[in-house]
């Protein structure tokens, strides 16, 4: 925390399963049981056939590449990520299930390479194992001194918020939830004798009303309370009426950034009553290169969010700027986006974000407008 703001580092699908698990250097079984891939590792061999051979093994940071030296010079003061994979050893497959992540749990330092403060769990990845997968990975990442949301052996666990303390006082509470709009199970909810997810069923008034209530419940003055929420398809633009209804009466309630993933791309920026509303985040790590289909979202390109708050008591939580970093997806590994890329993402949010006009300044960062991010603003 510096000058009375505090600032956050937010993506979205962290995914190092799968492709990404076998170029790290303590690879699982390359096991799968999808329709047309038995083998984690075909996934390599596509990336390699678009945009040329991936070393193996690689260092732990690889995935992230350019992204890491950006953070360092950043450094944002509570790095937030959505960790979609189980961290397990197991061979469980979950049944009624087309797709299944899973990375080793020795490849851990692949994740505490981006420094992440929070991983999210409550997602559609995470139980891919069954309950003892989620359990294994509960145990790696808090062995490997890392917080977590959205799940746990219980409720109580999978419900309370991540508590990242800040740098000279003050608290960001991070609260995640995970949506059958996603494709999470409503069997995948935590319940009193099973571990699982923070599961909401529906978007409705009634259940954003009982997330406030919660919320209020854990916050103190002067905390920056987040809701990281799993929802939505893979792909496209439209936003249910739903979602943008629920997100906004979080924020109504004392939300002060709803941090939303689930598609492969960026979705619209909202700024609403001063307060951030990412409605998904796309992809940021994972191993979706060299797959056709759905070329015109450009699923290869991906945004590093960092997002300034005001601090204090008296009015934390506004925002006061967000900066992306446009990213490109090449042989595994994060890499500047070209001039080109970052004036077509440019202009992609301006077209889906109402009211929100994003620019490119002189480092080739996109930066929302001024107007935008004013106290008060509504689109």
């Amino acid at each position: 925390m510096d000058g009375g703001v505090v600032t956050l580092f937010l993506c979205g699908d962290v995914m190092l399963g799968r492709g990404v698990d076998q170029i790290l250097p303590h690879p699982g079984s390359p096991e799968l049981r999808e329709d047309y891939v038995r083998d984690a590792r075909s996934y390599v061999r596509l990336a390699e056939a678009a945009n040329g051979p991936v070393p193996a093994p690689v260092d732990p940071a690889w995935p992230w590449g350019a992204a890491l030296g950006w953070l360092a010079e950043q450094d944002p003061d509570v790095r937030v990520l959505n960790l979609e994979t189980s961290v397990t050893r197991g061979s469980a497959f979950a049944l009624d299930k087309a797709v299944h992540y899973r990375m080793h749990p020795a490849n851990l330092p692949a994740l505490a390479a981006g420094r992440p403060d929070v991983c999210v769990l409550a997602n559609n990845h995470v139980l891919d194992f069954g309950r003892p997968g989620l359990e294994e990975t509960l145990v790696s990442l808090r062995g490997a001194g890392l917080r977590t949301a959205g799940a746990g052996r219980n409720p109580a666990e999978a419900y309370a918020p991540a508590v990242a303390p800040l740098p000279g006082g003050g608290r960001v509470l991070v609260f995640a939830l995970a949506t059958p709009s996603a494709g999470v199970p409503p069997a995948w909810a935590a319940t009193p004798g099973a571990p699982g997810v923070a599961y909401v069923p529906e978007l409705s008034a009634e259940t954003a009303a009982a997330v406030v209530r919660h919320v209020g419940r854990a916050r103190r003055p002067g905390d920056i309370a987040v809701v990281s929420v799993h929802w939505g398809s893979n792909w496209g633009y439209r936003v249910a009426r739903e979602q943008v209804r629920f997100a906004r009466l979080l924020v109504d309630g004392g939300v002060d950034v709803v941090h939303g993933h689930s598609a492969h791309h960026p979705r619209r920026l909202e700024v609403y009553r001063g307060r951030l509303i990412l409605h998904g985040c796309g992809d940021f790590i994972d191993d979706y290169e060299g797959i056709a289909g759905y070329e015109e979202y450009r699923a290869d390109l991906r945004i590093a969010y960092l997002v300034t708050l005001s601090a204090g008591a008296a009015d934390a939580g506004r925002l006061t700027e967000v900066r992306m970093l446009p990213l490109r997806a090449r042989r595994m590994r994060l890499e500047h986006a070209p001039r080109e890329d970052r004036a077509w993402l440019r202009d992609v949010f301006g077209r889906i974000s109402d009211g929100v006009r994003v620019c490119v300044d002189a480092d080739g960062i996109l930066v929302l407008s001024p107007s935008a991010v004013a106290p008060g603003a509504v689109p």
